[in-house]
């Protein structure tokens, strides 16, 4: 356990060295004007594309960051916010109270990461705190140059599309989730509403990735498979008899097939099957299932799987073995 808070102290002691050097630099930044601050901006993505790295940048882009906030909203991150900045551009977890300023943090190494033109998320755990961070923090990253975007549940695909590709995007863990799983659905590329993703910063992470986390997303289309099976199993119901096809246990609150229902309903299965696969070869429509006469198709077994003398089954041969085999499956998956 001792050596688990010496571990943390160390990379404390780290981060607060980076922080001082930031710190360092407040004068210089003072004194820079509103177009040599903006001007940051752009001097900072020339140098990515020079071969610098985020790491190296990481002490004058906070500078210049910080500066602004003081500019534009009349605020000027503190030490300790600086060093939160710090750790969430490392991956880490800052863990802050409320009230120290969390938002204003997060402007720190969304900044940062956004330098590189592949987009940052910042998630947040419901639209009106994403829509308020957006405009509120957003004014520190426009000031910069940098766009901003929000989602909101509202929106339009094609405004959604253009809050992605902003350079921040604020947004709530579910929309962003939903649009995921959306985007995952489409038919062509173009109708995909997110681009790749880069980097995010996750306020609530405790909430987020364990209370919320429970509760999975789930989103369903239409499905691809054909609805006759139901109405085949509706017309199958409509014909069974009591006592005959099925015996009702009333304490156990079940039902059971007999063996003569069951013996029924393998041959709906092969009947169905056989239609299915008329319907792959022959264009034209086959005679549905649920259209079959009781009377005629459930009563009279077909001869190539059951002996037309006798009401007990036969073996059936491999290929209808596989046929049923991929009716009992499609069932299954259907329901």
């Amino acid at each position: 356990m001792a050596s688990i808070f010496n571990e943390n102290e160390r990379k404390l002691r780290k981060i607060k060295k980076i922080a001082m050097k930031i710190d360092s630099l407040a004068d210089t930044y003072k004194a820079l004007t509103d177009e040599e601050l903006t001007a940051k901006t752009a001097e900072f993505k020339a140098r990515l594309e020079k071969g610098e790295t985020l790491d190296s940048l990481l002490v004058e882009a906070f500078a210049t960051v910080r500066e602004a906030a003081a500019r534009v909203l009349g605020m000027r991150p503190y030490f300790v916010q600086l060093m939160g900045g710090i750790a969430l551009h490392q991956g880490r977890i800052a863990e802050m109270g409320t009230g120290e300023g969390k938002t204003l943090v997060a402007t720190l190494p969304s900044y940062l990461n956004a330098l590189t033109g592949k987009g940052v998320h910042v998630v947040t755990v419901n639209d009106y705190l994403a829509e308020r961070d957006a405009a509120w923090m957003g004014k520190v990253h426009r000031f910069l140059g940098l766009t901003v975007g929000v989602i909101l549940p509202s929106m339009r695909n094609d405004e959604k599309q253009k809050a992605y590709a902003c350079d921040i995007c604020y947004c709530t863990n579910n929309e962003l989730g939903f649009d995921f799983l959306r985007d995952n659905m489409v038919v062509e590329k173009r109708a995909k509403v997110q681009r790749e993703l880069n980097f995010a910063i996750v306020d609530e992470v405790d909430s987020i990735l364990i209370d919320e986390a429970r509760t999975p997303l789930i989103i369903s289309g239409r499905g691809g498979k054909s609805s006759e099976m139901y109405k085949t199993a509706d017309a199958f119901a409509r014909t069974v008899r009591e006592n005959d096809d099925f015996t009702i246990e009333e304490k156990e609150k079940a039902i059971m097939l007999t063996d003569e229902g069951a013996s029924r309903i393998l041959i709906l299965s092969f009947s169905c099957m056989s239609a299915m696969l008329s319907h792959r070869q022959d264009s034209s429509s086959p005679k549905p299932c649920s259209s079959l006469e009781a009377s005629d198709s459930l009563s009279q077994p077909p001869s190539s799987a059951y002996s037309a003398s006798s009401s007990e089954a036969r073996t059936p041969s491999s290929s209808e073995k596989s046929s049923f085999s991929y009716i009992a499956s499609f069932s299954f998956h259907t329901s």
